[in-house]
């Protein structure tokens, strides 16, 4: 039997996640693990970010490191070409419900 990584175990769930979100739940997001921690990609739908609605993206989850004891999740300022902090918690669900409800049209934009 195999043993299968951490990484690979919050790749799924995250991928597992996304397919309950609220907004543009007609497209499919792609999660891809970078440097930083877990990057989320997706078509862009409304065509605000992209005009040819292609793939952007839209939010990076950064895993407890060193300093930083905790989850933090970031969304994409796509005007600044930079990641912007928008919540930390101890455990993941919680921003994994900011990023699957979005109210704010934050990462989804």
């Amino acid at each position: 039997m195999n043993a299968v990584a951490p990484r690979d175990l919050t790749l799924h769930r995250l991928e597992r996640a996304l397919k309950e979100r609220v907004r543009y739940r007609f497209v499919n997001p792609t999660v891809l693990i970078d440097d930083e921690g877990y990057r989320v990609d997706s078509p862009c739908c409304s065509r605000n970010v992209d005009p040819s609605g292609g793939t952007i993206a839209i939010a990076l989850l950064k895993p407890p490191v060193g300093e930083h004891p905790c989850w933090t999740l970031c969304a994409r300022d796509h005007k600044q070409q930079a990641w912007v902090e928008k919540e930390r918690a101890d455990q993941i669900e919680p921003l994994l419900d900011l990023l699957c409800v979005d109210s704010e049209r934050c990462f989804w934009p």
